[in-house]
């Protein structure tokens, strides 16, 4: 079958461990585009939402008010932080995965050198050259998590600040 090339070639090329770590970043990143579709169709409108029900009720300033806005912000965020840890355990486990891989593939080097008992430099560095490409993909995933991760953060901490700008100044808007 023609589209399982792609899957065949990435098994030879670096063995099993790079399947998995293929199916980690299509994990990674199907939750990094699902933060995206969140943010965008769910988490706007609830914001929306929450302003407005802020601005319908009559006490603003009393103790009860204040707490009861609070916990609705943090509630609001903790829907944008949700996947969060996840994300964090798909970027850590990467490199572990990559190491695996190289570990594994060289073994497998090193048993085929020994069964062969004829001292191929070019096979060996071929099987190591092949044995380090999981290293290097788990890095690479990783790392593209985690400025995915650092990104999310970011826009984590401004929107929870702009979410009590923004409440505040429509009560301020209200009442003007």
């Amino acid at each position: 079958m023609p589209w399982l090339e792609p899957l065949r070639w990435l098994v030879d090329a670096g063995g099993p461990v790079l399947v998995v770590i293929a199916i980690v970043a299509m994990l990674l990143f199907s939750v990094g585009l699902e933060r995206w579709w969140f943010f965008r169709f769910h988490y706007r409108p609830a914001r929306t939402a929450l302003i407005q029900r802020w601005i319908a009720r009559h006490d603003h300033t009393s103790w009860t008010a204040m707490t009861l806005r609070e916990v609705w912000v943090q509630e609001l965020i903790r829907g944008l932080r949700g996947p969060l840890p996840w994300l964090k355990l798909l970027v850590v486990i990467c490199p572990l995965l990559g190491l695996l891989g190289t570990v594994t593939g060289m073994i497998t080097v090193f048993d085929s050198l020994s069964l062969a008992a004829v001292n191929q430099a070019r096979a060996m560095a071929d099987g190591v050259a092949r044995a380090t490409l999981p290293t290097l993909t788990g890095m690479a995933v990783s790392v593209v998590g985690l400025l995915f991760i650092t990104r999310l953060e970011h826009i984590i901490r401004r929107e929870d600040q702009r979410l009590h700008d923004r409440l505040a100044r429509a009560v301020e808007d209200a009442h003007a």
